[in-house]
C-alpha cells in the first residue's frame, strides 16, 4: 500500500474529505456577484415603476409643447365681454339673416353661457381677459368684441368702422382701458373715420387672418367695403384676397368668418358659398401656395356656424380648436377625425347667443397679442 492509499484510508476512518472545496476568495467573490445580481434587479424593477408613473404622469398633466416659429401667430390669450343687455339688435337684423327674435331670459341664459365658455377655456389653460359690460349705453351684441378692434404680433391695435350705430358704441373708455393693461400697444390704427362716408369693415369678422402668411381674405357685404379693406392691407402689410359670398338663399353674407377659418394647418371653407367659378378658384390658389389642407363645408354646415371657427394655443403651446356645440355637431366624421388629430376641440354650448345674436364662437373672442 502506497502513501495515498494510506491518506485515503485515514480520511475514511476520521470521516474527513480529502477535497479541500473552494478557498475563501472564492466564496467572496460568489457572495459579491450575489449582491451585484440583486442590485441590478432591484434597480430593474424601480426603473420600470418609475417610467409606468411618468407615463401616467404625462396622460394627465401637460406638458409644454416646443414653440414652432410658425406658431407664434396664434395667441394664447383672448379678449371677451360679459354681457349684461345681451339680446336682439334691431340694427343689425337687416344684413345679418341667422339672428332670430329674442325669447325669454336670454340676457341670463346668454350670461350662463359666456361664463360656462370662459371657464371651459381657462380650464385648459387658456387666458381669457374678461371685462364686464356697463348697463349704459346700451349695447345688445358687445358679447361679439373681436368686431371693432384687433391685436397684432407686432404691437399694433387697429380699431375699426362699424356700420350699426349701437355697435360702434361697444368702443368704450373702460374696455380699451382693460386690453391696453393687457395688451402691449405700440401702435393704434384707427379705421373708425371711414364711418362718416359710410364705409364700413367690422374687424375680424370681415377680415379673415393668415398672419403667417400675410395674407387677408375678405367677403364684400354692407359691412365689409373694399376701400376700407385695401387700406386695412395696405397699412398692414396684407396681400388682399377679396371675393362675393352667398348663403343657400343667395343672401349676401355678411361676415367672412362665417363661412372660414385659417388655422395653422389647414383652412376650412365653404367653397360653394362662392358662386364666381373665377374667385372661387382665385381663393383656392390662395390658399395651396401655404401648403395648408382646405376643409370643405356645406352650405348646411355654414348655417351651423361651421366656418366660425378659431384656432388658439394654450400657455404651453398645445393647440385648440374653439366652435360650438352647434358647429361641432354638424362636422361629419371624417372632418372630426381629420382636426382632432391636429387639434384638441373645445365645443361650448351657446344656443341662445347664436339663435338671438347671429353669432358663434370665434366672434366671442378677440386675440390679445
Amino acid at each position: 500500500m502506497n502513501s495515498q492509499d494510506i491518506d485515503y484510508q485515514v480520511g475514511l476512518q476520521s470521516g474527513i474529505s480529502t477535497n479541500k472545496g473552494p478557498s475563501k476568495i472564492v466564496k467572496i467573490l460568489l457572495i459579491l456577484s450575489f449582491c451585484i445580481i440583486c442590485a441590478l434587479l432591484i434597480s430593474t424593477i424601480f426603473l420600470a415603476v418609475k417610467y409606468s408613473e411618468s407615463k401616467d404622469d404625462s396622460s394627465s398633466s401637460e406638458k409644454p409643447q416646443p414653440e414652432n416659429n410658425s406658431y407664434k401667430f396664434f395667441t394664447s390669450k383672448v379678449f371677451m365681454v360679459k354681457p349684461i343687455n345681451f339680446g336682439f339688435n334691431n340694427e343689425t337684423a337687416d344684413s345679418n339673416p341667422y339672428q332670430h327674435e329674442e325669447f325669454e331670459e336670454a340676457q341670463e341664459k346668454a350670461l350662463n353661457e359666456s361664463q360656462d365658455f370662459v371657464k371651459l377655456l381657462t380650464e385648459n389653460n387658456i387666458t381669457v381677459i374678461q371685462a364686464e359690460d356697463t348697463p349704459e349705453p346700451k349695447t345688445p351684441d358687445s358679447i361679439f368684441p373681436n368686431n371693432w378692434f384687433s391685436t397684432h404680433e407686432n404691437g399694433t391695435l387697429v380699431l375699426y368702422s362699424m356700420k350699426a350705430e349701437n355697435r360702434r358704441a361697444e368702443r368704450k373708455q373702460v374696455f380699451l382701458d382693460t386690453i391696453k393693461k393687457n395688451f402691449e400697444t405700440k401702435n393704434i390704427i384707427d379705421l373708425t373715420k371711414w364711418e362718416n362716408e359710410n364705409k364700413f369693415l367690422e374687424g375680424t369678422g370681415s377680415l379673415v387672418l393668415d398672419r403667417e402668411n400675410k395674407i387677408a381674405f375678405a367677403c364684400k357685404s354692407p359691412r365689409t367695403d373694399e376701400i376700407v379693406f385695401n387700406d386695412f392691407c395696405n397699412k398692414l402689410g396684407y396681400y388682399p384676397v377679396l371675393f362675393n359670398a352667398v348663403d343657400k338663399n343667395d343672401t349676401m353674407i355678411y361676415h367672412t368668418n362665417v363661412l372660414m377659418c385659417v388655422g395653422k394647418t389647414f383652412v376650412i371653407i365653404c367653397l360653394d358659398s362662392i358662386k364666381s367659378t373665377q374667385e372661387r378658384n382665385m381663393v383656392i390658389e390662395s390658399i395651396n401656395k401655404t401648403k395648408k389642407k382646405i376643409i370643405d363645408i356645406s352650405l348646411d354646415q355654414l348655417e351651423k356656424f361651421a366656418g366660425n371657427i378659431l384656432e388658439l394655443k394654450n400657455k404651453n403651446g398645445k393647440r385648440y380648436l374653439i366652435m360650438s356645440d352647434t358647429a361641432y355637431n354638424s362636422l361629419t366624421v371624417e372632418q372630426k377625425e381629420y382636426l382632432e388629430k391636429e387639434c384638441t376641440i373645445l365645443h361650448p354650448k351657446i344656443d341662445t347667443i347664436e339663435i338671438i345674436g347671429g353669432g358663434s364662437a370665434r366672434c366671442m373672442m378677440a386675440e390679445l397679442f
